[in-house]
């Protein structure tokens, strides 16, 4: 049955059956979650809900990452708090075949209970990861894309169970209470997708992680759910989806690893728009050495994958979180600024005259043959001339990986925002080494 499976599978999950690609991609995506979170942890989303549950903390045990004035919260609210910086640039990692963004919902929770907990190793919280990253990515698969079409915002709704699973492996539980703990998160459905481009999207990742901390602590004081909450007629996987395949997916539990396939991104937006900016950013760099400006351009054409128009259509958007779902925006940015971080995702970029005078140039045509990392964009300037640019595969993606390099150039770049440039290399430093941490409290302390 399903949630034994999970359960039994994650209760007995050892740090040496880990292959060296996993444990690499353990450490990769904690990393990349790490700066995500710091980077986020000044935006208004975070701030103002920061501001707003601050008087129902309980006792400080867990940092709250990037945050000067308020150190530390209860482990609960550090879980939902890190949870919404980590996701509100839309900056963090993202599982290709699903669009689940996994790691936040799991490491929010997992880091936020190993502090309030004490103590734990870096190859304990890396295990735990590991089995909470695969438990959410197989209980996506499993669902995809009857679930996300219907209108649940999948990276939510498995996240829950994805963090119910990792905290209950550091808490040690076993397969019963393993179990529970499953059931628990999955009655506890979180993530719209009509949330997207507000502050409620990121609060999705955020409440994930804080429900399935709640599962985890609830099932190892002995709380009851269903021991049948994935599989049952009634239970999870057959109430959000008409699709089920979770059998099937969990049958690979151990052998085919989704954590290997996880991808970063170069950019603070949804993923669909990657290849778009991408192609962008190189006819960027093609524009001024071909004689021509950007103000010349007479009209912009890209053609995209259909889940790109469905994604990110939004043409004219009025804020930096309302940016990341249009295309036209990641277009525009791309060829007049030549770069998209989240400094291109500011209110005031989004509405600056130039950056809106090519947005309105650019049309985005949904063409079924494309990959969805793929794209074709024509550039026509005034005197009729083209530019054009083919991605096969946009950076950040599985082919087309971000390099270590890459990576530490978007930590850095969040970073120093947030804690300036000599914090933001402490924090590299130190998020680097969890694999050899004796403490993770004593790692992330200095953050």
């Amino acid at each position: 049955m399903a949630t034994e499976r999970v359960a039994s599978w994650a209760v007995n999950l050892t740090y040496s059956s880990l292959p060296p690609e996993v444990v690499q991609a353990a450490v990769q995506s904690f990393y990349n979650w790490v700066g995500c979170a710091i980077g986020g942890a000044t935006h208004p989303a975070t701030t103002t809900a920061l501001d707003a549950l601050s008087p129902f903390f309980g006792k400080s045990t867990s940092t709250l990452l990037g945050n000067k004035a308020t150190r530390q919260a209860d482990a609960s609210h550090a879980a939902l708090l890190n949870g919404i910086a980590s996701h509100v640039h839309d900056y963090d990692d993202t599982h290709l075949a699903t669009i689940i963004h996994p790691t936040g919902p799991v490491a929010s929770a997992l880091l936020a209970q190993s502090e309030a907990v004490g103590g734990v190793k870096g190859d304990e919280f890396l295990t735990a990861l590991v089995a909470g990253i695969e438990a959410e990515c197989k209980l996506g698969l499993g669902v995809w894309p009857d679930h996300y079409d219907v209108g649940w915002h999948i990276t939510s709704t498995v996240g829950s169970i994805g963090a119910a699973v990792a905290v209950g492996k550091l808490l040690r539980l076993q397969t019963t209470p393993m179990q529970h703990a499953i059931s628990i998160a999955a009655t506890q459905v979180t993530g719209l997708r009509d949330m997207f481009g507000s502050d409620t999207k990121s609060f999705h990742v955020g409440r994930a992680a804080q429900n399935g901390l709640l599962a985890a602590v609830l099932a190892s004081k002995g709380y009851t759910g269903s021991l049948q909450a994935i599989e049952a007629k009634r239970g999870w996987s057959n109430v959000v989806s008409t699709v089920n395949t979770v059998d099937k997916q969990l049958s690979t539990l151990g052998s085919v690893w989704e954590i290997a396939a996880n991808a970063f991104k170069p950019y603070p937006c949804g993923i669909v728009v990657h290849p778009v900016i991408d192609g962008s950013i190189q006819l960027h760099r093609e524009i001024a050495p071909a004689g021509k400006n950007v103000k010349d351009i007479k009209s912009v054409v890209a053609r995209v994958h259909p889940l790109v128009l469905e994604l990110t259509g939004k043409k004219t958007p009025q804020d930096g979180l309302q940016a990341k779902f249009s295309v036209y925006h990641g277009g525009a940015i791309g060829l007049v600024l030549g770069k998209a971080g989240p400094a291109q995702y500011t209110d005031e970029v989004v509405l600056n005259s130039e950056i809106i005078s090519i947005r309105d140039k650019i049309t985005a045509i949904a063409d079924e043959k494309l990959g969805a990392d793929e794209t074709e964009i024509t550039v026509v300037f005034a005197d009729g001339s083209e530019l054009k640019k083919h991605i096969v595969h946009a950076v950040g993606s599985v082919q087309v990986p971000m390099t270590t390099a890459q990576l530490e150039e978007k930590f850095l770049d969040q970073a120093s925002l947030v804690l300036g440039t000599e914090g933001a290399q402490t924090a590299s430093k130190l998020a680097w080494g969890i694999q050899t941490s004796r403490a993770v409290e004593t790692l992330v302390k200095d953050i």
